[in-house]
């Protein structure tokens, strides 16, 4: 029991930091530059900073400059999808998953897309990761698949994405627990 109780601890660290690392990436990493001959020019806006701004049609300008739609931000390795799923933007989401996004690439915690949206309640994305056929067996580094990581009691988590949201809103993280709450049986029997 203590050992499972650490593990769902260090799970909580390892995403609440890889959020963080996506904020302050998203934050702090600009790219203006057109590298290449493409016709399209990206916009001055980084990608992930779209995403992050649901800015869906810078998201898409990248899309058609040619940006690599999977490039991982550097600190913690949330590709923009993985930032979409954890701050619910659901039709930046589904941009990235039209153009073809990775669903299976993973953030340094070994986290998917999926598993982000399944742990943050975000039912839409889940949905359209669903429906993109995302891996409902991928694990993460703690050895959890996306629904394994919502079925423990949220009375034990709750303290955690309290922590999340305190630290997060200022950067337009939301999260209302009332509805997570609700949603963690859906998102559990949607991923069964």
């Amino acid at each position: 029991m203590v050992m499972k109780t650490r593990k769902m601890l260090q799970t909580k660290v390892l995403i609440y930091l890889s959020l963080i690392g996506s904020v302050l990436s998203a934050c702090t990493h600009s790219n203006g530059s057109n590298e290449g001959s493409s016709k399209v020019n990206k916009p001055d806006i980084d990608l992930q900073a779209a995403v992050m701004s649901s800015n869906v049609e810078a998201v898409k300008q990248h899309i058609a400059a040619g940006t690599d739609i999977d490039e991982k931000e550097p600190f913690f390795g949330s590709t923009p999808l993985i930032t979409a799923a954890t701050f619910n933007k659901p039709k930046v989401a589904k941009a990235l998953i039209e153009a073809g996004a990775d669903l299976s690439l993973k953030n340094n915690s070994g986290s998917t897309a999926l598993h982000s949206a399944a742990f943050f309640g975000r039912i839409e994305i889940v949905q359209l990761l669903i429906d993109a056929n995302a891996d409902k067996s991928s694990k993460n580094n703690f050895g959890a698949t996306a629904r394994e990581s919502i079925m423990g009691p949220f009375d034990q988590v709750k303290p955690t994405y309290e922590m999340m949201r305190q630290q997060l809103e200022p950067m337009g993280f939301k999260l209302d627990l009332n509805e997570l709450e609700k949603a963690r049986p859906v998102i559990a029997i949607m991923l069964q």
